[in-house]
């Protein structure tokens, strides 16, 4: 056979991962309101993470998140002018500072995360708790094989 075949697995899954993303962002947009009205829908992510991970410093937040240090120091000034995360001194370093949710942003954020899991739990209801399973291991993989190609990308200094 000469020539490149379209392989429709593959088709099908950039279509399926379109309309989800399409989807997720909104969502997201929607969430980040609901945590606070002032707040830009990519901010969400970023509050996960500090929920899940704890205290990180802001190198570390843009790296994971996929963003420019300005990016990231951007949507920090905005989270701290909203009251939802301080930034403190690193311990392990006094010329760094760790970025950790406030009180009032684990609060907020917290309720939310609950809503949105809750409509998870709605939505996937017929599915076997396996089937979800599955899901989430398959996205992890995703996700880590992603990271691990743009860690690759960042080290070959952009170059593909």
């Amino acid at each position: 056979m000469g020539g490149i075949g379209v392989d429709h697995a593959f088709l099908a899954l950039e279509r399926e991962l379109a309309v989800f993303l399409r989807r997720a962002r909104a969502a997201s947009g929607e969430l980040a309101r609901k945590v606070h009205p002032d707040l830009e829908s990519a901010a969400y992510g970023l509050l996960m993470r500090l929920e899940d991970a704890g205290p990180q410093r802001a190198t570390d937040l843009a790296g994971y998140i996929g963003v420019g240090k300005a990016t990231m120091s951007r949507q920090l000034r905005a989270l701290e002018g909203l009251g939802l995360v301080i930034r403190t001194p690193d311990p392990a370093d006094g010329r760094a500072s760790l970025v950790e949710l406030t009180d009032e942003g684990r609060s907020r954020f917290s309720a939310v995360r609950g809503a949105r899991r809750a409509r998870y739990a709605r939505r996937l209801a017929a599915w076997e708790r396996s089937e979800v399973a599955e899901l989430a291991r398959l996205l992890r993989r995703l996700n880590s094989e992603q990271e691990a190609d743009d860690a690759g990308h960042t080290a070959r200094g952009g170059e593909e």
